[in-house]
């Protein structure tokens, strides 16, 4: 029995588009188009991007300066666990402040980093207020997860957003 070659290519073709098709379509209605539903339904997200891999969950978000980024971890650990499995979540957040905002948190970094490597983390909400009390107009806040503390400072127009690691590891880098 002798092949030939044209049916066998289109039949190669076909499976392969079937095969990659249906994962791409599984992955996007299983797992991207829930989480960026649950993501962009909660108040203060402008906008966000999601890349999913065997390992981890990347977010990309873009928020506003009211936007309560600790509620918005929790909210997307408690309605996605399907989602996320065993991957790990990774944050990243567009930055959008101003020079005031990262002079604020240059004089902050100090006793907050002090704060986290003594693991005394009831100190940083208590840094914060203090320095907001000093910068009028200026809203700091600090929340806390297993695994970070989530700080974030507003004037109204602009907002700066951290996310510090739970670990003696340095607190000075931007989320």
């Amino acid at each position: 029995m002798k092949l030939r070659a044209l049916p066998v290519m289109i039949t190669v073709v076909v499976s392969i588009a079937v095969l990659f098709g249906g994962w791409f379509t599984y992955r996007q209605l299983t797992l991207h188009n829930p989480l960026m539903k649950i993501v962009q339904s909660y108040p203060g997200v402008n906008s966000a991007q999601v890349t999913i891999n065997q390992k981890e969950v990347a977010l990309k978000l873009d928020l506003k300066p009211e936007a309560d980024l600790g509620a918005l971890v929790q909210q997307i650990h408690k309605q996605s666990t399907d989602i996320l499995g065993t991957r790990t979540l990774k944050l990243e957040v567009v930055d959008h402040s101003d020079d005031k905002l990262n002079q604020i948190w240059e004089n902050a970094m100090f006793p907050v980093s002090q704060a986290m490597a003594n693991r005394e983390y009831t100190e940083i909400p208590k840094t914060l207020e203090e320095i907001a009390k000093l910068n009028n107009g200026v809203q700091a806040k600090a929340e806390m997860d297993d695994l970070n503390v989530y700080v974030s400072l507003s004037n109204g127009k602009a907002s700066k957003f951290l996310i510090l690691p739970r670990s003696t590891q340095a607190t000075g880098g931007n989320a």
